[in-house]
């Protein structure tokens, strides 16, 4: 058996052991059994209330987050109301290899509203799995309800694209059970999301959802693209 397959075995029972569990088992027992793990926090308000609940479980844990230079003024606010709650000592910003002018000067301006992958790629991807390199696993805050494409996540899974284990512990939340959860724990949040933002991105490529809508409809609005390349779509 090759060392993949006893990991998925290993993993696979983990998920079924815990896929009732509460969001903080989850990462109570991910911290246990991968001590080298990460969690990607994007300040969405899923990640807000992973954070809030990493911080109240181990406050040296390791928090990384992309910035693609790219990002809201109330996404890098936020980052600092989070910073100034938690402290969040161990809190690691991974930037693109390539700079935005760099970018433009290899590839042309606005490369995202020309080819929003490539642009993914560059910026977010590319980072991401960098960064991962590093480490044994990472914690996310995707939820199955988001999307199609996150219909089939699990609690605990093996990330076959980066090579880690993959721990989601918000997996089976409601978007309703993540705002009880912020309004109940007072969770600093990201202001756009009062403005029909419930899926929060680069500048260039998020806009407001109407109605409606598919949550992540305002993700690259006019592309056939509701995933970044961070996760994959299953």
């Amino acid at each position: 058996m090759s060392t993949t397959e006893k990991e998925l075995g290993w993993i696979e029972r983990l998920a079924d052991e815990f896929e009732e569990a509460q969001p903080e088992k989850i990462i109570e027992e991910a911290l246990k059994r991968v001590p080298n793990i990460t969690f990607a926090c994007s300040f969405g308000a899923e990640d807000m209330v992973l954070l809030d609940m990493l911080m109240n479980i181990d406050k040296e844990a390791n928090v990384f987050y992309l910035d693609t230079n790219v990002l809201f003024q109330e996404t890098y606010d936020l980052r600092d109301r989070a910073v100034e709650k938690y402290g969040i000592p161990n809190l690691r910003q991974v930037l693109p290899a390539l700079t935005l002018e760099q970018q433009a000067e290899q590839y042309g301006e606005a490369l995202w509203g020309r080819d929003p992958n490539q642009c993914c790629n560059i910026r977010k991807v590319q980072p991401l799995t960098n960064v991962l390199k590093e480490y044994d696993g990472w914690i996310t805050g995707i939820r199955r309800e988001q999307a199609p494409t996150r219909a089939n996540a699990k609690v605990f899974e093996w990330d076959g694209k980066f090579n880690l284990v993959k721990v989601n512990p918000l997996v089976r939340w409601t978007e309703g059970q993540v705002w009880r959860y912020i309004k109940q724990h007072d969770v600093p949040y990201n202001p756009l999301h009062d403005q029909n933002y419930p899926s929060i991105g680069c500048l260039h490529c998020t806009r407001p959802v109407k109605p409606g809508e598919d949550p992540r409809s305002g993700r690259w609005a006019g592309f056939n693209k509701t995933e970044c390349g961070l996760h994959p779509s299953a």
